[in-house]
């Protein structure tokens, strides 16, 4: 029996040190490669590559572009927005945010429309919370340019000849057909979806919900930004 014991003794210490060893190696080897070590969000799982970069508007280089693709009609888009705008008002100067309508029916196009005109007439702020109520508190069939006029007048103190006159420009018109070809570029299937400095695209779906959408939009920015640094 003693013989036996011995043995076991002598293969549990053999097997101790063999671990320790193991250890002791592996996280030598992450000490050395950061890179080894997991990234919390993954390309491909938590958000995707764009094929081909889009072009930002970001004029500052040490900046980085963040766009929110969205539409009034989506009710994702209404509930997501109290979040995005408390995101917003958190960020410093390096982040360049910019909203994007999306373009999937002639519906959507209207309101795509309205919010140009909100942007030329420079009342996005005022206007932007009455016409997601508009849609999905009220009920209101937006189609009717008198009744978007009287909102804008309501909200923003825009007369309705003035709403008109430029809700029908041409100006406005070319950005969302400009509007409509953007989205194309970034790949978008639906909304609200994220997009960081033209390259990453982040959905509810990919990033596990709404809420999880900003952190992997940090994740992104952060990223982006070491890169400008470095």
């Amino acid at each position: 029996m003693m013989p036996l014991y011995i043995s076991t003794r002598v293969n549990d210490a053999l097997l101790l040190a063999l671990t320790i060893a193991g250890l002791w190696g592996a996280s030598a080897s992450a000490a050395e490669n950061p890179e080894a070590q997991a990234e919390p969000y993954i390309a491909g799982q938590h958000y995707a590559v764009i094929d081909i970069p889009v072009a930002t508007a970001v004029q500052d280089a040490g900046a980085v572009e963040v766009v929110e693709v969205f539409s009034y009609m989506c009710i994702h888009c209404y509930t997501f927005d109290p979040l995005l705008s408390d995101w917003h008002k958190a960020q410093s100067d390096q982040v360049n945010f910019q909203r994007l309508p999306a373009v999937f029916s002639p519906a959507w196009q209207l309101l795509a429309q309205a919010y140009y005109t909100a942007e030329s007439l420079g009342v996005v702020e005022e206007m932007h919370e009455p016409l997601f109520k508009a849609v999905h508190v009220d009920r209101l069939d937006l189609r009717d340019e008198d009744l978007m006029a009287g909102l804008f007048q309501r909200h923003a103190g825009i007369e309705a000849d003035t709403f008109k006159k430029v809700f029908k420009a041409f100006s406005v018109r070319s950005r969302v057909m400009q509007s409509r070809a953007k989205s194309g570029s970034y790949g978008i299937t639906g909304v609200p979806t994220m997009i960081v400095n033209g390259k990453y695209r982040i959905d509810g779906q990919s990033a596990g919900g709404t809420n999880e959408m900003l952190q992997v939009v940090d994740y992104l920015v952060a990223k982006e930004l070491a890169a400008k640094d470095g």
